[in-house]
């Protein structure tokens, strides 16, 4: 299965994206991955933020396929221990879907619409992050979750 993470516009700092490039680098060894960067919606200073996560949502259901597995990155989705996030993916991964699509959201979260196409939330934590930080946090747990799968030594129990 191919593993995507995909979130909404560029990441401002250097430092996330040279910490983002080293685990998508490190992932590519231990499955098919892809970082996906959705534009922007044009003229979202003119939108509230109910509009805005209308807008974002509709882009994003635009470019899932029936049978993808949708995950969003959600302060109020279920929280694992990195084990528990690997015995989780490892799950994920074993079923039949052609693409598992990890989301992390805008600014102000996800649309109803795709609450209801999700097939599941994850929370990183109880603490709210930046939606730039979340990248660079998901990406080294999902590399941690591959290396405790093949039980290489990067994972301290």
């Amino acid at each position: 299965m191919k593993v995507e993470l995909w979130a909404i516009g560029k990441t401002n700092e250097r430092y996330l994206e040279e910490g983002m490039a080293l685990y998508e680098k490190r992932l590519k060894h231990y499955l098919p991955f892809q970082w996906t960067v959705l534009p922007d919606i044009k003229g979202a200073g003119n939108l509230s933020a109910q509009q805005l996560k209308a807008k974002e949502g509709e882009s994003i259901l635009s470019r899932l396929k029936d049978d993808d597995l949708l995950i969003l990155l959600d302060e109020r989705g279920r929280s694992f221990s990195s084990e528990g996030f690997a015995t989780y993916l490892d799950k994920k991964l074993q079923q039949s879907q052609r693409r598992l699509v990890f989301l992390i959201g805008g600014a102000y979260g996800f649309s109803d619409a795709l609450y209801e196409r999700a097939n599941d939330q994850l929370s990183l934590s109880s603490m709210t992050f930046s939606h730039q930080m979340v990248r660079l946090f998901f990406l080294e747990q999902l590399y941690r979750a591959m290396t405790i799968l093949r039980n290489e030594p990067y994972h301290n129990s």
